[in-house]
């Protein structure tokens, strides 16, 4: 698995098979599904996400300035389509 520093971009971006990571300076978001077997396979995938997850922990944990919450994104608006 590639270095994946969160919170440090915009941009990056990682797969664990169909849970898809993407990285944003106020927010990681993540998505899809993961099957963990009861495997050498499914080990390897559920050390995966723990490093995942505990990067994200750590890089939250040491923001001295971590704010209460995020303010949401605003509202998207809807527009009249100018082909129409």
């Amino acid at each position: 698995m590639t270095k994946f520093q969160p919170f440090a971009d915009d941009s990056a971006s990682l797969s664990i098979n169909e849970l898809t990571v993407e990285n944003g300076t106020d927010r990681v978001s993540i998505y899809g599904s993961l099957d963990l077997t009861r495997d050498k396979e499914g080990l390897q995938k559920a050390r995966a996400l723990k490093g995942l997850v505990d990067g994200i922990v750590k890089a939250l944990s040491q923001d001295k300035d971590l704010p209460d919450k995020v303010q949401p994104d605003e509202p998207t608006q809807q527009v009249k389509n100018p082909f129409a």
